[in-house]
């Protein structure tokens, strides 16, 4: 099989009032340590964070930076190592059409992590490898909704084409059926590296001093803040007070809560500690910056 032969994502944004996200499931899980035992290497492209436009850098892994990337390497084979936790699957999406329609070879190496919106951009590979420690995970789109009773209703019946998508995707990759592949979305199936290639998802598994464990931490302070997103978004807070919260933080004004936002007094006692490692891989990175 090659990518051409790979069906089209679906190209359209869900109507306004939905908006996809991280699944929380799969952020607690991800390491984000774990890179390419090589750094160095040509014509490589690296999926090393959550997909999409990121609140907290300002850049993310998106359609737009991927196409970027492939414009300049004109063609060549390209590689393309994964592990991330998912997160905007309308991204993921558009990503995995960049990569089908790319001209030259595309071999796409899990690391670590693909789950959710990053396993479909796997699955755009014309060669395919995992690591035996990585592992993949697939669901139905997962999104947040803002809306009457008639919005949700129309909201579930915008998601479904794309969850269809998927499973074609999925299905076509494995050799499986769609109805087997939406029952593994149905179930957010995790799928491990020997799983994945017995199962079709992944040609073959990667050799072991392929991956590494960095000794530092990565981006310490934008993985703080996905984990502190995460935890208001437990404690139902809205996206865009999340976002207006977490950019305070990083101007160093937490208290300086705008309307409609939490107070630092109403903190629930459990976002004491992430905020406080926020804070300090702030610091961390403050004093890094400026030396």
């Amino acid at each position: 099989m090659t990518i051409r032969n790979l069906p089209v994502a679906p190209e359209a944004r869900p109507c306004a009032g939905v908006s996809f996200d991280l699944r929380p499931q799969a952020l607690e899980r991800w390491n984000p340590s774990i890179l390419a035992a090589a750094d160095d290497e040509e014509n490589t492209i690296s999926v090393l964070d959550p997909i999409g436009y990121d609140y907290w850098t300002g850049e993310g892994v998106t359609a737009k930076r991927i196409t970027g990337i492939l414009k300049g390497m004109a063609g060549a084979d390209v590689t393309v190592n994964i592990n991330s936790p998912g997160g905007d699957m309308f991204e993921g999406l558009a990503i995995y059409n960049v990569l089908r329609e790319y001209k030259g070879h595309v071999t796409v190496r899990v690391l670590g992590m693909a789950a959710s919106a990053a396993s479909i951009i796997a699955m755009a590979g014309d060669t395919i490898q995992v690591a035996r420690s990585g592992f993949l995970m697939i669901h139905n789109c997962w999104a947040g909704a803002v809306g009457n009773r008639h919005d949700f209703r129309d909201f579930a019946d915008t998601l479904e084409p794309f969850d269809e998508a998927m499973a074609d995707i999925y299905a076509t990759r494995t050799g499986d059926d769609i109805a087997a592949m939406q029952k593994l979305m149905d179930g957010e199936t995790w799928i491990n590296g020997s799983a994945a290639v017995e199962q079709g998802f992944a040609d073959s598994l990667l050799p072991s001093d392929s991956v590494k464990e960095s000794t530092k931490a990565r981006s310490g302070s934008q993985f703080a803040a996905h984990k502190l997103d995460v935890i208001l978004a437990k404690q139902g807070m809205p996206r865009s007070e999340r976002r207006s919260l977490l950019q305070q933080l990083k101007a160093g004004t937490p208290s300086a809560a705008s309307h409609g936002t939490r107070d630092a007094a109403d903190t629930p006692a459990d976002l004491a500690e992430p905020i406080a490692d926020l804070q300090r891989a702030l610091a961390r990175f403050t004093a890094a910056a400026t030396q």
